[in-house]
């Protein structure tokens, strides 16, 4: 009995060996299971930052292409403000440059200076129909653009105006025009009529203005002084040789005031009015001559 139970406890050790072996087994088996699952997870984590990794990466590159795109926009912003301010500028300095022609055509052409005010805006008016659109900066541009090719156009219309009026003015100064005294009176004429000392018919080339004993008398146009001195029955005598081929005669002057060779202008006082030389009286005998040969003064007397 004592030897059966020695070889069943044997036995029992034997089994409950195995079994322990058994569990062992399954416990090394989980262990390696469990150490498996954790590098998969492990490995599954580091995938995953590596792809959020990715994803922050790609989100800074598109914040800062973003934040270029900005930049580009504000430096374009930056020059079309600049490219505005320059047509702002340009356009203003044609203005001035149009107000400045616009006050000497006045005055050369002595025109109302109250009704062509250049220092005064424009006066505008008209109905409100609305809110209206508002313009876009591309809308400005090309209107400031548009606006400014208007004024330079303007400008130089302007600018051949001035020279067509001075070029008139300076016509008007060197061709005779006007009266050859300040003070006085048309007391004979041109053509032919009884002579004073003779009583016979002979032609006059000049017109006569009768008046006060040293008055004044004047340059019916600019010129040049190419006669001054006595001239047999001209007496005091100022010839002035004018643009044109024209020549103006001013005698029987008390006294001349200008020397020949000397330059003299419309209007300029040139002697004073006398009785010198073949007169019957104070008076100016004033002829006018186209290419040397005489012509009736009165058209010039009359034009102003």
């Amino acid at each position: 009995m004592s030897s059966l139970s020695e070889d069943n406890s044997s036995i029992n050790d034997h089994t409950y060996s195995s079994t322990g072996f058994k569990w062992m087994g399954a416990g090394l088996a989980l262990l390696v299971v469990f150490f498996i699952w954790l590098s998969f997870q492990a490995g599954m984590k580091a995938g995953s930052l590596q792809s959020n990794t990715r994803e922050i990466t790609a989100v800074v590159k598109n914040l800062a292409q973003e934040r270029e795109t900005i930049q580009s926009i504000r430096r374009d912003i930056a020059n079309n403000l600049d490219t505005l301010s320059l047509h702002v500028g340009s356009i203003r300095a044609h203005s001035l440059r149009l107000d400045a022609l616009g006050e000497r055509l006045v005055s050369v052409g002595e025109l109302d200076p109250q009704e062509f005010n250049f220092s005064q805006e424009p006066a505008l008016g008209g109905m409100d129909t609305g809110e209206g659109q508002s313009s876009t900066a591309r809308d400005i541009a090309v209107e400031l653009e548009t606006l400014s090719l208007m004024l330079k156009d303007r400008e130089e219309k302007l600018g051949l105006l001035e020279e067509f009026i001075a070029n008139r003015q300076l016509q008007h100064n060197v061709i005779p025009s006007g009266r050859p005294v300040t003070k006085g009176w048309l007391s004979s004429g041109f053509g032919h009529r009884t002579d004073p000392f003779t009583g016979k018919k002979k032609f006059h080339r000049g017109l006569d203005f009768s008046g006060q004993v040293g008055s004044e008398v004047i340059a019916v146009a600019a010129g040049v002084v190419t006669k001054s001195g006595k001239d047999g029955g001209y007496g005091n005598l100022v010839e002035i040789r004018h643009a044109d081929g024209y020549i103006t005669r001013y005698a029987h002057n008390q006294e001349n005031l200008v020397e020949e060779g000397s330059m003299v202008e419309k209007g300029q006082t040139i002697a004073l009015l006398g009785s010198t030389g073949r007169s019957s009286g104070p008076h100016v005998h004033f002829e006018v001559r186209k290419d040397d040969r005489s012509v009736n003064p009165r058209k010039f007397i009359n034009k102003k």
